[in-house]
């Protein structure tokens, strides 16, 4: 199921890239999309932070202390976890100070941990969308790795699809439909 959900959300970003840049160009002639790596990765974190927050939102308060097992993190804690990640990747590719925020440990209420992570992915929004190719290649420390910054973003995206996932489990255990999961509007009919 994991592999499907990725698989999906992989397809769909390279289909869209490719019909993206596929407009307007002669037969023969390929279309010049300037920074198509960082535009790639930051149209990914679009995404990703949509369906984040929308879960985020979608699970009720009482289910935030909702664990399926003891080992495991509870809702709650995995969205404050998310939040924490935002400020430790993107601390990094826009060369700042991680504020060091300790969401996962210090907030508890929907609310609040709704908040905590809106914010953290407007402090993301900075390092997407000021990255370029050539400023994603300057090579960084990341967890004591050397690393591009664009690498950095690239494994935030990835973080946050494998927090996804634990968050798409807890809301099926609650019976709750994943933002991914959801049918879309239905088209408007015409008449």
């Amino acid at each position: 199921m994991k592999f499907r959900t990725i698989a999906s959300v992989l397809l769909m970003l390279i289909s869209t890239m490719a019909f993206a840049q596929s407009g307007g160009e002669k037969k023969g002639e390929q279309a010049v999309q300037p920074n198509p790596f960082s535009t790639f990765n930051k149209f990914a974190y679009a995404r990703l932070k949509t369906i984040l927050v929308s879960s985020a939102e979608k699970m009720p308060e009482e289910n935030y202390n909702f664990k399926p097992t003891d080992a495991v993190r509870s809702y709650g804690q995995i969205v404050g976890h998310v939040a924490d990640a935002q400020y430790t990747f993107c601390s990094v590719a826009l060369g700042e100070k991680n504020p060091g925020l300790k969401i996962e440990q210090t907030k508890t209420t929907k609310a609040d941990l709704v908040a905590a992570l809106k914010d953290a992915v407007a402090y993301c929004d900075k390092a997407y969308d000021s990255m370029t190719d050539a400023s994603g290649s300057q090579m960084v420390k990341l967890f004591d790795l050397d690393m591009p910054k664009l690498g950095v973003l690239n494994v935030n995206n990835m973080h946050d699809m494998e927090h996804y996932g634990n968050l798409v489990t807890y809301m099926r255990l609650k019976n709750i439909v994943p933002p991914t999961s959801e049918q879309p509007p239905a088209a408007p009919q015409k008449k």
